[in-house]
């Protein structure tokens, strides 16, 4: 049975007891949210070395990192060093998107050290392999799901509908999901549905067997803040909200995926419609990115997105790294977007008043005005950066920084007040 299935029977799992450990919460709490469909575990029997994540309302707010080889870069070695780094930094969950090389020994290698939620594109490695066959990309799904693989992006709400929207209201800049536009290309060619879409049955018994959590792709998401909520967008977005009933019914659980580049004053009322035309499903934001001008440094705008997006409602933020929109990123890349968006994630965790999310900053704040920088340096998200920064210009002299020396403000106010 699925987790949400041993939820709807009132039975509480090994996973849920992990969840709830981690999170703070008790483990009904957490059945009552995957019976409900606004928690979701997305935990394959068959990925034998993973540590149970759970996503969704009231928990604290989960991170991705993407990895994955190109044509142009198919070495496994350097995906499986940005692996590492991932998991260094701290990543909560993690997608491989690989495009170049053995796309399914390159899968196998990533599971065996992954301990974290492993997603994947399947659409991805059937266009490579020229599996684009209805048949084809069915045998892609479940190959990935017998390999392991916990949660699947399918861009299910791409279809005749969607993209007739598309051409009612055209954009600047069309479709920028690489799998939406993959479904659309095959649509227009063939001239027949999306056969996820289309056959949204069949899926579902796949992921039933191994307990998949679809992630509900957004092929539509806006690639411009000028595209955000167009009619494509929206109605993608109606055709997902039903798709997610249809899930739940079939005892699957469901994780929506969501925008992409939104202006700021349109982040809360786009979380807000989302969440409500999906009851309250998990809610997954690639960024969002609310100004498209920042090249080199799209992790920051990202997590400027990301902080709002989720104090909004979103459970589930994808990281993008400083390589975004440039090229494949470095592991060092890796590592960068992942504090990034853990950066925004704990901010949001401390405005929605998830439980134990200030303790870290307190502790962070005793340790400054004690001026531990030990302590500081332990506490700091990255640890090895603050190091490296503090041991570079601090003088031996003085237990003060090297900014302030005597005339640091925790000296001066200690002293000034007895």
């Amino acid at each position: 049975m699925t987790q949400r299935e041993e939820a709807l029977r009132g039975n509480i799992t090994e996973a849920m007891k992990v969840v709830a450990k981690a999170e703070n919460l008790s483990p009904e709490g957490i059945r009552l949210g995957l019976a409900k469909g606004t928690i979701s575990i997305p935990c394959n029997p068959l990925h034998k070395n993973l540590n149970p994540v759970g996503f969704g309302q009231g928990l604290k707010v989960k991170v991705n990192a993407n990895i994955g080889t190109s044509a142009d870069f198919p070495d496994v070695a350097e995906e499986l060093k940005k692996l590492d780094a991932a998991l260094e930094a701290k990543t909560d969950a993690l997608m491989d998107l690989s495009t170049g090389g053995n796309i399914s020994a390159i899968r196998k290698s990533i599971l065996m050290k992954c301990t974290v939620p492993l997603g994947t594109v399947p659409i991805y490695q059937a266009v490579v392999e020229k599996r684009m066959t209805v048949e084809g990309m069915f045998e892609v799904v479940e190959e990935q799901a017998q390999d392991g693989v916990d949660f699947m992006t399918i861009h299910c709400g791409v279809n005749f509908e969607t993209i007739g929207r598309l051409k009612k209201q055209p954009r600047l800049m069309d479709v920028v999901s690489r799998g939406g536009a993959l479904m659309m290309q095959w649509i227009m060619k063939n001239k027949e549905e999306n056969p996820f879409f289309q056959y949204y049955d069949r899926l579902l018994e796949i992921a039933r067997k191994y307990d998949i959590t679809m992630s509900l792709g957004d092929g539509m998401r806006p690639g411009s803040i000028v595209d955000a909520g167009d009619q494509a967008q929206i109605q993608e977005l109606m055709v997902l909200g039903d798709l997610t009933k249809r899930a739940w019914e079939a005892g699957v659980q469901v994780i929506i995926e969501g925008p992409g580049h939104v202006p700021y004053d349109q982040i809360v009322e786009q979380i807000k419609l989302q969440k409500k035309v999906c009851q309250n499903a998990p809610f997954y934001v690639l960024g969002p990115l609310p100004t498209d001008v920042a090249p080199g440094y799209d992790h920051i705008t990202a997590a400027i997105g990301g902080t709002l997006a989720a104090t909004a409602g979103a459970d589930f933020l994808c990281y993008v790294t400083p390589t975004e929109h440039l090229g494949l990123p470095t592991p060092e890349d890796v590592k960068e977007g992942v504090i990034a968006s853990r950066i925004a994630a704990h901010c949001a965790d401390i405005a929605k008043g998830i439980p134990g999310a200030k303790d870290w900053d307190i502790a962070m704040s005793k340790a400054r005005k004690e001026l531990n920088w030990g302590k500081q340096i332990e506490l700091a998200i990255d640890p090895v950066k603050a190091k490296k920064i503090h041991d570079k210009r601090h003088s031996d002299s003085s237990d003060a920084c090297s900014m302030c020396g005597e005339f640091c403000a925790y000296k001066v106010s200690k002293n000034a007040l007895g």
